[in-house]
């Protein structure tokens, strides 16, 4: 009996010798880092959560700590995935569109993974209800492979789904992470912070956001969202002209100069009432919101407005197919037998009618 007593004394010394010991490269903590969007998500996560899920931070962290807080996500690749889904239902269904623009944000932020330059696993086996957030990835640590290329391309496809629902583009360049941290740094700290206590995130407030492309390349990315700042508008907005008038006065006839008239603002051609959204299909009874002259140049209806047709004719069959996808998601448009590659089709067959 002593020597199984003796046994059990070491095994639980060379436990707890295990347990205390610094656990070298692994990735500090960041869940925090951006907690405004944890805190909005939250609160519309709320409002409706069968998969009984605890917290969003819970899907910001590795899946062995995440698994604690998952409910009845299995998974845990897709509890990011989840999470971010069901927060923009519930949001989209109250009618927030900041609500539907943070869990996008919150989609696509980086999870915490075993050690720098690691990634995470994409979620496989679950398909999100919302179009808009299927089409989001999470972001990688800034220090693996590839990883500024991986993560721009995910900022610009976020962009182009907050414009979607009637958000600012730019705002994807919160969803940014950190500096790369060196893959030799043995406290693994690297550029990150955590900060339970900021209500903005320590990300913003301590400076420490990498933006992973410029406004130009948000503004391009969406056909023309945003401030248009270096656009050429010239094929949209009239010719604007100086009139100067020359009159011969005095005794030696030196022309001189009136003052140039006033210069006319450069504004969108007058709208004449018509919707210059011509395509008329509407599968699942969602038709292509209408396109007319107003805002910046060319307004959508319920969306932004745009500097130049084409981008808010762009626009327009976008969101007119993220609305089919929604309806070819759900369980009336199952049993209809619509589907989303019938959406994409539709939304080929919108630009086209619109020579866009």
């Amino acid at each position: 009996m002593f020597q199984n007593l003796v046994t059990l004394l070491t095994l639980a010394c060379s436990l707890s010798s295990a347990f205390s010991a610094p656990i070298r490269k692994r990735e500090v903590p960041q869940e925090h880092s951006h907690e405004q969007f944890l805190t909005s998500v939250r609160t519309n996560l709320n409002l409706n959560n069968p998969d009984r899920i605890q917290d969003p931070v819970f899907a910001l962290l590795g899946n062995a700590a995440a698994s604690v807080g998952a409910g009845q996500i299995t998974d845990i690749d897709c509890l990011q995935q989840a999470t971010a889904d069901q927060a923009f239902t519930n949001a989209k269904a109250a009618g927030n569109i900041q609500g539907m623009v943070d869990a996008l944000i919150y989609r696509a932020l980086e999870r915490n993974t075993g050690r720098i330059g690691l990634v995470s696993a994409p979620c496989t086996s679950l398909k999100a209800i919302n179009p808009e957030i299927a089409a989001i990835q999470q972001h990688q640590d800034p220090a693996s492979t590839n990883a500024k290329a991986v993560n721009k391309a995910i900022t610009l496809e976020l962009a182009k789904q907050i414009a979607a629902v009637g958000g600012n583009p730019q705002d994807a360049l919160k969803s940014g992470t950190f500096a790369p941290g060196r893959l030799d740094d043995a406290t693994a700290k690297g550029n990150t912070c955590d900060n339970t206590d900021d209500p903005v995130g320590c990300i913003f407030t301590q400076n420490r956001l990498v933006p992973d492309a410029t406004a130009a390349e948000i503004t391009a990315a969406v056909g023309g969202a945003g401030s248009g700042t270096g656009t050429n508008n010239s094929a949209e907005c009239p010719v604007v002209t100086n009139v100067v008038t020359v009159t011969v006065a005095g005794p030696e006839g030196t022309p001189t100069a009136a003052a140039p008239a006033a210069t006319a603002p450069a504004t969108a051609p007058a709208n004449t009432g018509g919707n210059l959204q011509v395509f008329a299909g509407k599968l699942g009874n969602v038709a292509a919101p209408a396109v007319n002259v107003g805002g910046r140049g060319f307004a959508v209806a319920g969306s932004d407005s745009f500097l130049n047709k084409a981008a808010a004719i762009g626009r327009s069959c976008d969101i007119q197919h993220n609305q089919c996808a929604n309806v070819a998601n759900s369980a009336a448009g199952r049993s209809s037998g619509l589907t989303v590659g019938q959406c994409d089709s539709q939304t080929n067959q919108c630009r086209a009618a619109n020579g866009v």
